[in-house]
């Protein structure tokens, strides 16, 4: 049985690395495209060998598709992916799942009510050093985990800019763009959930509209572990890294906040320092096979709709410190979701 997807959004990202992800698997294909623009539509699906190509949700939804994958700017996916749930599509939403979330669980609450497989696409997860740090820290190689560091302040380039510095309306800001992933990459490797955040946000030049262009984080989690996060989109040479110290050595992650399975891992301890190896296969054709086994009734996506909700309510937790100068709870209100 093929899973066929269609695009709702003719994005970047899709064309970059989840297309070819989904072509990837042996029952995946792209058979549609949709965007507010039926001129962008076909550009796009011509671009990229997609059949059908349409500008309204309607069209897309009606044709098919057994899943989508969601792809706009962010106050759009709350509306879309209601509408997937409801014709009964399964879907994969980009990062951040909404604008806020009480939307977020909204859409995780009404897939699982229709029994539609709902992941976030918090690809991070899929990357083998992230897992090569979550499975040495769970064998206890590092014993007692106290802290953690995330370096992840980058430089946007140029053809993303746009939106994501520009418009508040539409989820703009450092904190919903990058914060979320780091939230979900220190949950995802500590095997912890984060409680309590403070946050300071700054527009270093790049952000307009009132938005962030950089933030530093301090997390707590519960079971004690203080972690601190830098996110940014105006560092241009700055390299990426994750850091968890514990009682009995330190893993030491670089240039692993990245869409591309690179960077390395060493375990310094007693004994010494060891680079660990781990897979390289690529984080979307992973996340796409996790997704496409969930359909099939065999396991979960990568990151679930669940994860996505504790991402988000993690940023706007941020934000809040932020705005206000102190410590926020992180309270993903799951309830029975959990």
């Amino acid at each position: 049985m093929s899973v066929r997807w269609g695009l709702i959004g003719a994005s970047t990202i899709a064309r970059q690395f989840v297309i070819d992800a989904i072509r990837a698997q042996a029952d995946g294909e792209v058979a549609a495209v949709m965007s507010s623009s039926q001129e962008r539509a076909e550009t796009y699906a011509r671009e990229n060998g997609i059949a059908r190509a349409v500008s309204s949700l309607d069209a897309l939804l009606n044709s098919d598709i057994d899943a989508v994958y969601i792809s706009t700017t962010n106050e759009l996916h709350l509306e879309q992916g209601l509408a997937a749930i409801k014709a009964g599509k399964h879907v994969l939403c980009e990062k951040p799942l909404a604008l806020t979330s009480a939307d977020a669980r909204e859409m995780v609450v009404a897939a699982k009510a229709a029994r539609i497989v709902f992941g976030t696409n918090h690809h991070l997860r899929n990357a083998g050093a992230h897992r090569a740090m979550r499975e040495a820290i769970a064998a206890g190689r590092i014993g007692k985990p106290i802290a953690a560091r995330v370096f992840h302040s980058v430089y946007l380039p140029e053809n993303l800019q746009g939106w994501r510095i520009a418009r508040p309306e539409a989820g703009g800001g450092v904190v919903l763009d990058i914060t979320v992933h780091d939230a979900d990459t220190l949950r995802f490797v500590l095997d912890d959930d984060p409680v309590e955040i403070s946050a300071f946000t700054q527009a270093a030049g790049m952000a307009g509209g009132g938005l962030e262009d950089g933030a530093m984080c301090i997390w707590r989690f519960g079971s004690g572990v203080i972690a601190q996060s830098h996110e940014g989109f105006t560092t241009k040479f700055a390299g990426t890294g994750f850091e968890v110290h514990g009682s009995e050595g330190s893993l030491i992650a670089a240039n692993v906040m990245t869409q591309k399975p690179v960077g390395s891992v060493h375990l310094r301890s007693a004994s010494g320092e060891e680079e660990l190896s781990f897979d390289r296969e690529d984080l979307y054709t992973r996340s796409l096979r996790h997704f496409h086994a969930a359909v099939r009734g065999e396991g979960q996506p990568a990151a679930t709709g669940e994860d996505g909700v504790w991402s988000l309510a993690s940023a706007e937790a941020a934000l809040q410190s932020s705005n206000t100068g102190k410590a926020v709870a992180i309270d993903p209100q799951l309830g029975g979701l959990a």
